[in-house]
């Protein structure tokens, strides 16, 4: 993954320096990571909670560094904190249903959005993909956001994932069909211009 350093050290040695209880360090990596990390909460979880979401991905992150023995997979690590807080929430979400509250503030935010901003064609078409990315089933969206829109390769997502290659391809293969038909039925995909 390449995320920008500012501060001309590598995860290896910033989370040496954390497990020597360094915290500067961890908000170095903190600074680094954390658009990334609100990022695939985002494409995985939707809007509601994504604050408090990316709060306990580094909460545990936090918890866990003394642990992490393989200091040069930091990232991968990572995001495998981060599967996990998107399948908890997951969970939750189906086990208890979205509140009220929530929900309003959804509905409050889409509201508010400029309507005679010059950005409106993007702002849809975020919104199509975004509620693309939300019908799919948690497994293969992850697959999806993770190899296709967080850039990793197949090899790392299997990884965080922990899942078979042959099995992050099949999820990538379907996941990228099913996006496809939900784009052509919003009418934003057109299948006969894209293979020609």
């Amino acid at each position: 993954m390449l995320v920008e350093n500012r501060t001309g050290k590598t995860d290896k040695t910033l989370v040496i320096q954390c497990q020597r209880g360094d915290s500067g360090s961890f908000q170095h990596l903190y600074r680094r990571y954390q658009p990334k990390v609100r990022s695939t909460l985002y494409q995985l979880c939707g809007n509601n909670r994504l604050d408090d979401l990316v709060q306990e991905v580094f909460l545990r992150v936090w918890k866990g560094l003394p642990k992490l023995r393989e200091t040069a997979y930091f990232s991968t690590w990572l995001y495998r904190i981060t599967w996990n807080v998107a399948t908890d929430e997951r969970r939750q979400f189906a086990k208890y249903g979205a509140s009220v509250a929530e929900d309003l503030t959804e509905v409050e935010t889409r509201l508010s959005r400029p309507q005679d901003s010059p950005n409106l064609m993007q702002l849809h078409y975020q919104d199509v993909i975004q509620r693309g990315l939300q019908s799919l089933s948690l497994d293969h969206r992850a697959v999806l956001v993770l190899h296709d829109l967080e850039d990793l390769p197949q090899k790392e997502v299997a990884e965080i994932l922990n899942l078979p290659s042959g099995t992050v391809k099949s999820r990538l293969f379907y996941a990228r069909q099913a996006i496809r038909t939900f784009l052509q039925q919003q009418g934003v995909y057109n299948a006969s211009i894209s293979e020609s």
